[in-house]
């Protein structure tokens, strides 16, 4: 019995399902399946959805207006992505705007971002795995696989608390609650962004400072100098911060703080 056409119907149904499966059935890259998605939203804007998509047309999206600050309570299930590079297309709005005309479309944002995932080893049963994506105020995002809805990385809630204890019920009179929030979130924001300030007491000095000594106060030689010895040691900016010397604050509240030398970067 000739056996080469069997050999040679193999081999072409072989090839069949290779080109049908496409390069995904011949790719060594890590795959991870069974995935909760969860958005984790630190910019200043009311983040709408995402969607995420690999090099194999996998995709995964979340979301759901999130303002900022929020995340940990919302998440979708179940999805398969692939590879170590991926994309994400994400839109968001800016609330204060909206309000400003609510009865106007919605001025929607959108924005791209790639994202690189070092091949990662995980474990957790199916729809208990979740990637975390982490949207920060510069607009890059980082993943997170992880096996809860804990993991907020700025605590912008703790800290617009913490502000209104300080000053008072009369803080925010002029303006409503979910405003003054923003407000925070958008001046933390900046925190991270020039400094990476992530640590909750860190920021606390920083949008006090910020929103009511003044708004040019890092220009100081000497809050210069507590932000250069202090980087890298998260606590250590809003410990020193704190025990400013009230000489120090008194002269930043009446002066404009001229700048003495360019900002340098974080």
């Amino acid at each position: 019995m000739n056996r080469r056409p069997r050999t040679a119907i193999a081999a072409l149904g072989l090839l069949v399902t290779i080109t049908l499966a496409g390069c995904d059935a011949l790719s060594t890259e890590p795959t991870y399946g069974g995935l909760s998605i969860a958005g984790f939203n630190y910019t200043p804007y009311n983040l709408v959805r995402f969607v995420i998509t690999d090099r194999y047309g996998n995709r995964a999206s979340g979301g759901g207006d999130l303002p900022p600050g929020s995340g940990e309570g919302s998440l979708s299930c179940c999805y398969k992505l692939k590879g170590t590079e991926f994309t994400v297309k994400w839109i968001v709005f800016d609330q204060d705007e909206f309000l400003k005309d609510p009865y106007r479309p919605l001025q929607e944002i959108h924005k791209t971002t790639e994202v690189h995932l070092p091949p990662t080893k995980i474990s957790g049963d199916l729809g208990s795995l979740v990637l975390g994506l982490h949207f920060y105020p510069d607009d890059h995002i980082e993943f997170e696989f992880r096996t809860d809805l804990r993991g907020t990385r700025i605590f912008y809630g703790a800290i617009d608390e913490w502000l209104l204890k300080k000053q008072g019920k009369s803080f925010n009179d002029t303006m409503e609650d979910w405003v003054a929030f923003r407000r925070t979130a958008r001046i933390a924001g900046e925190g991270w962004i020039k400094y990476r300030f992530a640590n909750t007491e860190d920021l606390k000095q920083y949008v006090y400072y910020t929103l009511l000594v003044n708004p040019n106060f890092d220009q100081h030689p000497a809050v210069r100098q507590i932000i250069e010895e202090t980087k890298g040691r998260p606590g250590a900016f809003g410990e020193a911060m704190e025990a400013l010397p009230a000489s120090i604050v008194a002269a930043l509240r009446r002066s404009n703080v001229e700048q003495a030398a360019p900002r340098s970067k974080p």
